[in-house]
């Protein structure tokens, strides 16, 4: 069953936009990156700024986070309160789709990062 479940994660890495993004083999406007994450202006934005805060681990669903995790997960929140801090927002929104039935598109964990 584990050898299954790796399986299906290396073919949903091979075929993951955000990790494409991630390995720069598809063009993004990417505002920040470290050894961690990466921060891009979302294509289709909600709000005037709209950003999509993604781990460079490729995490699928929130709800397949393991043990250290917590750390990268942790990390976004700081980026974006950083960036919010950056783009002059008074108060802004941070929201995490989980699976299919919370809206999730892309598997691939990434926070939104919007206001103004």
């Amino acid at each position: 069953m584990r050898h299954r479940r790796l399986f299906v994660l290396m073919v949903a890495m091979e075929e993951c936009i955000f990790c494409k993004i991630r390995d720069k083999e598809l063009p993004s406007a990417i505002i920040h990156e470290d050894e961690h994450c990466l921060v891009f202006k979302d294509r289709f934005p909600q709000a005037p700024v709209h950003l999509l805060l993604v781990p460079k681990k490729h995490i699928p669903t929130i709800a397949d986070m393991e043990d250290g995790d917590e750390k990268t997960i942790g990390h976004l929140i700081k980026v974006a309160k950083e960036l919010a801090v950056k783009q002059n927002l008074k108060g802004y929104k941070l929201q995490f789709n989980v699976g299919k039935d919370g809206g999730q598109v892309i598997f691939h964990v990434h926070m939104h990062l919007m206001g103004g």
